[in-house]
């Protein structure tokens, strides 16, 4: 009982460690799209990465939650036995919890950003689409391409 009780509790440990590092990730995307030039390729590295950590949580997650069932039972008979573990336990959920909830403002902000710096590109492919329709225009008006010299029809004949 106390080996699995280690155990979930280094497991909140490395939850802790990898949300850590998810939110170092986030700050990462921020500061990509918050420059003047983005650079795309960082910012695909950094998905990647954070996705693997997101796995990694995902894996820890589903972990724990199976120990955990196993131990609920045990636990409820011999609560205070495990007393100080319990505690521990509790206040690692409760930083996992906090971290968790940080992590997913940082998201929702990203995303923001994302969408703005995606819009401003839209609107600037549309300005180039219109600019070289006029350039286009301009050219064909220039180079009478576009002159149909009048025409003069004799209808008696």
């Amino acid at each position: 009982m106390e080996n699995q009780l280690t155990i979930l509790s280094e497991s909140l440990d490395k939850k802790l460690e990898v949300l850590q590092k998810i939110r170092e990730y986030n700050k990462r995307q921020e500061e990509i799209f918050s420059a003047e030039k983005v650079d795309m390729s960082l910012f695909d590295d950094a998905v990647e990465e954070k996705q693997r950590l997101i796995d990694e949580v995902v894996r820890l997650d589903e972990g724990f939650e199976i120990l955990y069932e196993k131990l609920a039972k045990e636990l409820e008979g011999n609560r205070q036995r495990y007393a100080a573990q319990i505690r521990e336990l509790q206040a690692k959920v409760a930083k996992v919890t906090e971290l968790s909830v940080s992590v997913q403002a940082q998201e929702a902000r990203n995303k923001k950003l994302v969408e703005n710096y995606f819009a401003r590109e839209r609107a600037g492919i549309g300005q180039r689409r219109k600019n070289a329709k006029s350039a286009f225009d301009y050219y064909k008006s220039m180079s009478g391409a576009g002159y149909v010299p009048p025409q003069m029809y004799d209808n008696k004949q």
